[in-house]
């Protein structure tokens, strides 16, 4: 239990139900759905649609999603992979005959066929008991009357400034007299209150076929893109079959790839076989073995993780306990492991994740995603969609795993996660913020049951992240003097993040006692909420 006589904030404690996201708006409509009626796949979609609105930098319609549902709270775990696929031309003998080695973000190349639409249409279809025009009512409003703008959307929309005044259409819409909106502003987006109506009332087929498919191929195509109306036609999500691993007497569930949830479960394997008992969680010591741990991991993710329709990902081999032990033993107390060689990948950017449980014990994980805030900063012109530059995370490198080809999944970082023991969930998690996602997902854990910080505490404390690529790690302004300095002498040169490393949002189900308890990011400006 958190010192009460500090700044913080406690655990969410409720029986009929609860939500957690990144944003307060997004959570209280949440909380309304579930009362009118709703269950947990209903509440977290128009959450995630509200999102999409009033935290406009972290996600959008334009971009991806990915879920995983436990019906009635049981461990058997539905998952769902929306993430969006490559134009039928993008091949890499395009890129390279024009001199392409690698994807620029502010152009349509960085552009993927957006899935998340179709992916929240599937979901409500199949697990949900209120139709798309109720749960997106609140969104449509938020988008034509306007919402105040809050304060970590207002420090992401600063940080892209650049962005977005460099494309017309997005400048129109975030910087309307020439300034973006401060905090406490009112903002609206009324073309894309047109869309999402649209959406409502016809489904689907309202954003892939029709007028709002061509606005966005028409644009996409003018800027050079590859992109045609029968991609979008055929852009369709899928059920995929989840994998897990034991950490601590439970089982952690992730999605496979072409997200880097293995790489969440590789994690746990690895310091697993650390010992914890007497350990500082925030030491030198454990500090370098999750950071050794995340360089290794990483460096698999980044030589086999791909669309495992299109290539080989050697899953199983990748979790075997095997492999953990020989990544675990290269780890060396003294200092860290020499420079791995590995492709440069972008940094760690913004999403939201969404945590929902009902009354009758529906569990919903569920992430949406623009990539980097604001996305590939493209904005199509009449319906105010802002297209993920999730193309980024391809390589234009043939017989790469993830080599960018024809209607094919880039390597993604967002992943939901579910826990379950004795046949039934235990927590609905997740962590925002592109790479780090995977290791945040180890970080929260560990702490949650290696070091016993209540759901609040483990999501509040310090975070490190090793940067992709040299031997810099970003570690944050709560990580103590002297552990940096610690660090730093093993090897580890400190960094200052850009902005505060990641965010998450958890609940867990007590079902002997009948209780929800929740937590919420405190870097971002949401809330975790019960009754």
């Amino acid at each position: 239990m958190r010192n009460l006589e500090l700044p913080g904030r406690s655990p969410a404690h409720a029986i009929n139900g609860m939500a957690a996201t990144s944003h307060t708006l997004s959570t209280s409509t949440a909380i309304d759905i579930l009362r009118r009626g709703g269950n947990a796949m209903d509440a977290a979609i128009a959450a995630c649609a509200v999102q999409c609105v009033v935290e406009p930098e972290s996600t959008g319609i334009g971009g991806d999603c990915f879920c995983m549902y436990a019906p009635g709270g049981k461990d058997k775990i539905v998952a769902f992979n929306g993430s969006g696929k490559a134009p039928k031309a993008a091949t890499v003998d395009y890129y390279l005959g024009r001199g392409i080695t690698s994807i620029e973000r502010q152009t349509p190349d960085a552009c993927v066929v957006p899935g998340a639409i179709d992916a929240w249409f599937q979901l409500n279809r199949d697990f949900g008991r209120l139709g798309l025009d109720e749960l997106l009512k609140q969104a449509i409003d938020y988008a034509r009357h306007g919402y105040p703008v809050s304060s970590r959307v207002s420090l992401d929309f600063q940080s892209q400034a650049n962005i977005i005044a460099n494309e017309e259409n997005l400048k129109s819409v975030f910087m309307p007299s020439g300034q973006l909106p401060r905090v406490g502003e009112i903002h609206r987006q009324p073309a894309l209150a047109n869309t999402m109506e649209a959406i409502a009332h016809k489904g689907r087929d309202a954003f892939y076929l029709g007028e709002i498919a061509e606005d966005m191929v028409d644009y996409l195509r003018k800027l050079g893109g590859l992109h045609t109306l029968e991609d979008f036609a055929n852009l369709k999500g899928d059920y995929v079959t989840p994998i897990s691993t034991e950490f601590r007497g439970h089982t952690v569930w992730e999605c496979p790839p072409n997200g880097q949830g293995v790489i969440a479960l590789q994690l746990l394997n690895i310091i697993a076989g650390f010992n914890t008992q007497n350990v500082d969680p925030i030491s030198v010591e454990r500090l370098h073995q999750e950071i050794e741990a995340g360089r290794l991991a990483y460096n698999d993710r980044n030589t086999f993780l791909a669309d495992p329709t299109q290539a080989n990902v050697p899953v199983e081999d990748l979790l075997s306990q095997e492999h953990a032990k020989n990544l675990r033993s290269q780890i060396n107390p003294e200092y860290r492991i020499e420079p791995l060689l590995r492709p440069s990948l972008p940094k760690h950017e913004s999403t939201v994740y969404i945590s929902v449980v009902d009354k009758d014990r529906n569990a919903c994980s569920f992430i949406n995603t623009l990539f980097h805030s604001f996305g590939s900063g493209l904005m199509a012109p009449k319906t105010g969609v802002v297209f993920t530059n999730r193309a980024q995370g391809f390589v234009i490198k043939p017989g790469h795993p993830n080599c960018i080809a024809p209607e094919k999944r880039p390597m993604t970082t967002i992943i939901p996660g579910m826990i379950t023991k004795d046949g039934q969930a235990k927590m609905a998690f997740g962590v925002m913020g592109g790479h780090y996602q995977a290791f945040g997902h180890m970080h929260f854990l560990s702490r949650f049951f290696d070091f016993e910080h209540d759901i609040q505490e483990a999501q509040d404390a310090p975070r490190v992240f090793p940067v992709l690529g040299d031997d810099t790690v970003e570690m944050e302004d709560t990580v103590p003097s002297d552990v940096i300095q610690g660090l730093e002498k093993l090897g580890h040169k400190r960094v200052q993040p850009d902005k505060p490393i990641g965010g998450s949002q958890a609940i867990w189900i007590d079902t002997k006692n009948g209780v929800l308890t929740g937590g919420s990011e405190p870097r971002k400006d949401g809330c975790a909420i019960g009754f």
